[in-house]
């Protein structure tokens, strides 16, 4: 395990933030009006094919530290991209088969936890289905979808289960030629992740921050204007421009899944980007699923697997990993009012706009 503060491991961080959220004040439980955000700096940088934000209450020198967060995440979009061909990730998809391919230590630790993530989820989040993106996005921009025998092929050639790691030498092979690891679903949490790993073991800690990567992937540290946390907003999956709830995110990480935004229409039906790579199809069983976790990554990684998994079989799954929080959005019996099902602890910190979402806590 790295001691070193300019490295911290993601157990490390993780350990940092179960400390700081192991007794949360009184006030903090006690739900009156949303909490309201105040005065802050920002620094946004375009990372990962999205904005990645660094948002810091004001204070002396914190644009310089800002600044040094998002390079740490800038680091690890190098080896971690499968857009660039000369990162780490790239060359293991290129080498992996026959193998073994030598991987760097971070690496080898990303794969482990995505290894783990496709466990917990009996396969419904899955890094090594890159060959399943890889074909919808083809057959999207030829404005078609794949024929079963195409799904099928693709199928053959994905699955963490073809991934084989060798801890001893830190090396990886691959079961069958064409696999390919797509981080798309996770890359963003584990920027974030590392960004706040820096800031709280820096030689001078910055205890409050907000991190966020896109829309979709935030984590928190401290307290923002006197809340005791970070409000933050839930958006509407339907109308994307509303807001149905503020979440009061403390030294947390929440990551949100849907279709909403990212989707295309062929013969009249919709198919959303979120593949099940237990089928080879995009999942369709709810709008919107969003996790709250001690880390990004892990936010990042169950978000997509619960979208994919239904609400049933999500809770299940929720019920059965400590320390998360699930906001489950199926899509409405009619109108426009949506039913969230949430579940864990979270009825302390959440405020619903009533005209729009009526939760059901489970």
């Amino acid at each position: 395990m790295s001691t070193d503060p300019a490295n911290p491991t993601r157990r490390e961080l993780l350990s940092a933030f179960r400390t700081r959220t192991a007794a949360p004040s009184e006030s903090a439980r006690i739900a009156g009006p949303a909490p309201n955000g105040g005065a802050t700096v920002r620094l946004t940088a375009r990372l990962m094919g999205c904005d990645f934000t660094v948002v810091l209450n004001p204070g002396p020198e914190q644009v310089e530290v800002a600044g040094e967060a998002l390079e740490r995440i800038s680091a690890v979009e190098a080896w971690l991209s499968h857009y660039r061909d000369d990162s780490q990730l790239s060359r293991l998809n290129q080498t992996g088969w026959p193998g073994p391919a030598s991987v760097s230590a971070e690496l080898r630790d990303f794969l482990e936890f995505c290894r783990h993530c496709w466990q917990l989820t009996d396969g419904a989040f899955d890094v090594a289905a890159g060959a399943l993106s890889q074909l919808w996005r083809h057959c999207r921009k030829a404005g078609r979808i794949p024929d079963d025998a195409a799904v099928a092929a693709a199928k053959a050639c994905s699955g963490h289960s073809l991934v084989n790691m060798n801890p001893v030498g830190n090396t990886v092979c691959f079961s069958a030629a064409g696999i390919s690891l797509d981080p798309g679903a996770v890359g963003k949490g584990w920027g974030l992740d590392d960004a706040a790993a820096w800031l709280l073991n820096r030689a001078e800690p910055l205890q409050n921050f907000l991190l966020s990567g896109g829309h979709s992937s935030l984590l928190a540290a401290g307290t923002h204007n006197g809340t005791g946390g970070w409000p933050v907003g839930l958006g509407n999956p339907l109308f994307t421009e509303k807001r149905i709830a503020t979440i009061l995110l403390m030294d947390q990480a929440m990551g949100t899944s849907g279709s909403n935004i990212q989707f295309f229409r062929h013969a009249g039906r919709r198919y959303g980007h979120i593949l099940d790579p237990r089928t080879g199809w995009p999942a369709e069983g709810m709008l919107s699923a969003t996790v709250l976790a001690d880390s990004a990554a892990l936010a990042d990684a169950l978000s997509t697997a619960f979208f994919v998994m239904g609400v049933e079989k999500a809770v299940e799954c929720c019920r059965q990993i400590p320390d998360i929080a699930a906001i489950l959005i199926p899509f409405p019996d009619r109108g426009t009012r949506l039913s969230p099902v949430v579940v864990g602890n979270l009825p302390h910190r959440i405020w619903w706009d009533a005209e729009q979402a009526a939760a059901q806590y489970i």
